[in-house]
């Protein structure tokens, strides 16, 4: 920060309004007086004379105002005007762009207008301040009242992408109270420039309004170009532009045109008149996601899958340097990487055997062993079309040879739950009584595989498995097979 001109520190003690206020006035009068004191001692003989009457020859700046017979009613509407002006603006003290010059002049018959002289005066009469220039190079800039107010507003900008606490931490070198982040630096892209100035009070700006301006900067024009989606509504609200600003960028458009992608559009854009740079070290947890192996098993069926080992995620403790501009992240990078806790791989088997639908015609047995309780023939006045086996080992239904599902599912002739399998080789096999099924119609099953558990629905006496076999469409004893 530079100051070009010399500014009272801005720590010292405000005076006593009153005080200041009575300063103030005197600085006013002391305006007013040179040329007529100057004058005054060279007339003092001529005012002993009664018959000559003095009036005052009013100059603002080098320009002739009038004559006026009571300078101190012009004093005192200049006064009052500053004091009005001085309300509407807080703790800024004001006094007159051009000074207000008055020359005596003994006359024998007084010629003048007061109140044209004040209404001219009170109405052409600027007013202007002690300021303070806030500039970074060439770019414009920024009024403040005073030096306190400029340094308060060159902190409320760091403070604008910074906290407090870590500001102090870092100007004072005390640890960190935030364990995750760190900060390492805030810099301004230019140095400020102070300068004492004078300037309309209007345009003196508060620290934030200050911060504000310097952070919005100035209006440029750009290019856009058109995107999928895009109308000239939604460009005009994403560069906070109103549709009527956006056409007088961009004459060639009206409300109804019609807008293609990839068609440049022109916008405005703001463009800060400082950057704050912030620089912070940043630590964070992060999770290590866990790989997945899969170990193909040709002794498995396609399409059957096995779990041989959950995955379970990792763990790591990244340090990042990140750089921001203005609130947003220019870079991050990695300075440091520790693995706290190792991933554990999934792995999964998956099979490839390819199981044919067509029959080996050598046919197994279709249960965990069990015993032959019915045989093919005739039993109760009816045929008995296959044959019965009752407790297994458990209650596992096997298919007895490879094959396709023809149907599983309900009976209702009195087989209850029931699977039929064709063997694509003249035999079809038909399970009878099952408790559940565990394949469905169009499914190629082998030989030995599940299908269903045995059960007693339908018209069963007890739990068995039902078993009929089919040769080229005629019933045959199931036994002849094993």
């Amino acid at each position: 920060m530079t100051w070009r001109n010399p500014v009272h520190s801005s720590k010292e003690e405000s005076p006593n309004k009153l005080i200041h206020k009575s300063v103030k006035l005197l600085k006013r009068a002391a305006m007013t007086t040179l040329a007529l004191s100057a004058l005054t001692l060279g007339s003092a003989a001529a005012n002993d004379d009664p018959k000559l009457e003095t009036v005052y020859h009013v100059y603002l700046g080098t320009d002739y105002v009038g004559s006026v017979t009571d300078k101190s009613a012009v004093e005192k509407a200049i006064e009052s005007k500053l004091d009005e002006e001085e309300e509407k603006y807080d703790s800024i003290e004001l006094q007159t762009n051009q000074e207000i010059t008055y020359i005596p002049e003994q006359v024998f018959r007084a010629s003048a207008d007061n109140v044209k002289v004040i209404e001219h005066l009170t109405q052409t009469v600027k007013t202007e301040a002690k300021a303070v220039s806030i500039s970074f190079g060439e770019k414009p800039a920024v009024l403040v009242k005073d030096g306190q107010e400029a340094e308060q507003a060159l902190e409320k900008l760091k403070l604008k992408f910074v906290s407090k606490e870590e500001l102090n931490e870092m100007e004072e070198g005390t640890p960190d109270s935030n364990e995750d982040s760190k900060l390492i630096s805030v810099k301004l892209s230019e140095e400020a420039n102070l300068e004492e100035t004078k300037a309309a009070p209007e345009e003196i700006l508060s620290a934030d309004d200050a911060v504000e301006f310097l952070l919005k900067g100035t209006l440029e024009e750009k290019k856009y170009k058109v995107q999928e989606g895009d109308v000239l509504g939604s460009i005009a609200q994403k560069h906070d532009l109103t549709s009527g600003k956006l056409l007088e960028l961009n004459p060639e458009l009206n409300e109804n045109s019609v807008i293609q992608i990839g068609q440049e559009v022109n916008v405005t854009v703001s463009k800060p008149l400082v950057h704050v740079t912030v620089e912070k070290e940043q630590s964070a947890v992060e999770t290590i996601s866990y790989e997945k192996e899969v170990i193909e098993d040709d002794t498995l069926n396609k399409g059957d899958i096995k779990v041989k080992q959950e995955g379970q995620d990792g763990e790591k403790a990244i340090t990042y340097l990140t750089t921001e501009k203005n609130g947003i992240q220019v870079s991050r990078t990695v300075t440091e990487e520790t693995v706290t806790k190792e991933p554990v791989k999934y792995i999964v088997i998956k099979g490839t055997k390819v199981t044919p639908s067509r029959g080996s015609g050598s046919f197994s047995w279709p249960t965990n062993g069990g015993y032959v309780s019915s045989k093919v023939g005739q039993r109760w006045g009816k045929m008995h079309k296959g044959i019965d086996i009752a407790r297994p080992n458990n209650l596992t239904i096997k298919s007895i040879d490879n094959g396709t599902v023809v149907s599983a599912g309900w009976d209702s002739g009195g087989y209850g739950n029931k699977v039929v399998i064709d063997h694509n080789n003249g035999y079809r096999s038909v399970y009878a009584h099952l408790s559940s099924i565990s394949v469905s119609a169009g499914q190629t099953v082998s030989a030995g595989s599940a299908i269903g558990n045995m059960g007693k629905t339908g018209q069963s006496t007890g739990v068995h498995l039902h078993l009929e076999v089919y040769k080229n469409g005629a019933m045959i004893d199931p036994l002849s097979l094993f």
